[in-house]
């Protein structure tokens, strides 16, 4: 149960955040500016291309990393195919993470390795794979990491990660891969070398926007906000004891989906199923007549109402990147939504680019995951 209460007191709220995840999410703004600069002084904005690569292969362990490989192959659209490669290993460990290169990847690739700890064996040894095979590389991870001087090595390139000044990979190293501001702390070097590459437009202007953005995203979202006035606090109330169906519309709110579900499930404990409109409708219709439709089984007499946790009811959030005029699913989904009697949570940025319009995005549901982490008993423990 959420503790509703807590969302609209700061000061509690300030002290069960022990690992600074209201702050990561606050901060997304600044790590932007940081990042991009860090890319700039890598030498980013100097390399002379010869062309588009064939593929882009991403490589890194945990939700940031994926959530950069899924924005990225959003972002370039039919450019160039983007592929992660799956971690495998006996452990999550990051000294017990493999990745293997598929055998047709050649000196026409582009190989990235986001990481937030960058002390992983394997993905020094990826880097000397892709050096043998003439496969340029670019890292993105914290400074004096052991990758850095892999890929130093192997002649790729190295951006060093943006932190918080009271940071480091050592003393904060949990903090920082939980941290909503992760993500744009490994996504924003990559965009300024994708930009340079050919592959999508992210020049310096537009992440300045992004960065605003960001920045007026978290001033609404902020803990010091009513929940009433407040989007992320009012989707985190909203989606308390339900199961959210992510329903998504447009290229970035694809991603921005699936990334809400995996931080839901990562900081909050509560799991949420993403799938993209118009599919999204087959997918979990049945779910809105079944066990976790709203009305099921409302008047169970024999189920004890103090002792038994209350069953959890789907909740369709809607997530779209574009207006409701012109060719949408939006309507359909209503519909199929409101004649099961299921509630809807709506999210739509405002008007914008396609960076700052997915920035909004992941910046509410950053937020709205984090509010759930923190109000949620037993959670802050937990972690």
């Amino acid at each position: 149960m959420l503790d509703e209460t807590l969302l609209d007191a700061p000061d509690d709220l300030a002290l069960a955040d022990r690992r600074g995840l209201l702050l990561g999410a606050a901060e997304a703004g600044a790590r932007v500016r940081t990042a991009a600069r860090h890319a700039a002084e890598a030498g980013i904005a100097d390399l002379r291309p010869e062309g588009r690569p064939r593929t882009v292969l991403v490589a890194g362990p945990g939700t940031s990393a994926a959530a950069v490989a899924d924005l990225i192959g959003a972002l370039a659209g039919a450019s160039a195919p983007v592929v992660r490669l799956q971690p495998t290993g006996v452990a999550p460990a990051a000294g017990a993470l493999r990745w293997a290169l598929p055998g047709w990847a050649g000196s026409v690739d582009l190989l990235l390795l986001p990481t937030t700890d960058g002390s992983e064996p394997g993905l020094a040894l990826l880097a000397e794979q892709a050096y043998r095979r003439g496969i340029s590389v670019v890292a993105v991870a914290p400074k004096a990491s052991p990758l850095a001087e892999a890929v130093s090595g192997s002649r790729g390139l190295f951006v060093p990660m943006a932190m918080a000044p009271n940071e480091t990979p050592d003393e904060y190293a949990e903090n920082i891969a939980a941290s909503p501001g992760t993500l744009w702390a490994l996504f924003t070097p990559l965009l300024v070398l994708l930009d340079r590459v050919g592959l999508l437009e992210a020049p310096p202007e537009t992440l300045e926007k992004v960065a605003d953005r960001l920045d007026r995203t978290a001033e609404r979202c902020g803990p010091a906000i009513a929940t009433y006035s407040n989007p992320a606090k009012t989707l985190a109330a909203e989606l308390a004891d339900s199961l959210p169906l992510i329903w998504t519309e447009g290229a970035a709110a694809g991603p921005a989906g699936r990334r809400f579900a995996a931080v839901l499930a990562e900081l909050a404990g509560l799991p949420a199923l993403a799938a993209e409109l118009p599919e999204a409708l087959p997918a979990h219709g049945v779910l809105l007549a079944g066990d976790y439709a709203a009305g099921a089984d409302p008047d169970d007499f024999f189920r004890d109402r103090v002792d038994e946790p209350q069953a959890l009811r789907a909740r369709v959030v809607l997530m779209r990147d574009r207006p409701s005029d012109g060719l949408t699913a939006a309507h359909a989904a209503r519909e199929l939504a409101l004649g099961h009697e299921t509630a809807i949570s709506e999210l739509e940025p405002e008007e914008g680019g396609a960076l700052e319009t997915l920035a909004e995005l992941l910046a509410v549901t950053d937020f709205a995951a984090v509010y759930l982490s923190l109000a949620t008993p037993g959670r802050t423990a937990a972690l």
